[in-house]
């Protein structure tokens, strides 16, 4: 559970991030659509899908950001 908390954590605090932690359920949920599609022939709504995909992409886009971004003022004194 310890790699959970921080693989969720964001690097400012340590605290568990919201952004990250809706971008893994919607990659968890695009995952499952994809995998009852595939397996068990449950049909997904497209719209549905691919909002849980833009989603887990937007998510993974602004935390990628994170990194390259200038920090808070009170990280440059």
């Amino acid at each position: 559970m310890k790699w959970m908390t921080s693989m969720l954590a964001d690097g400012v605090n340590g605290s568990v991030s919201s952004k990250r932690t809706v971008t893994l359920l919607a990659f968890l949920l695009c995952a499952a659509g994809f995998l009852g599609d595939l397996i068990w022939n449950l049909q997904v709504r497209q719209f549905v899908y691919e909002g849980m995909m833009y989603i887990a992409i937007a998510g993974l886009g602004f935390t990628a950001s994170e990194k390259f971004s200038k920090g808070s003022k009170d990280d440059t004194q």
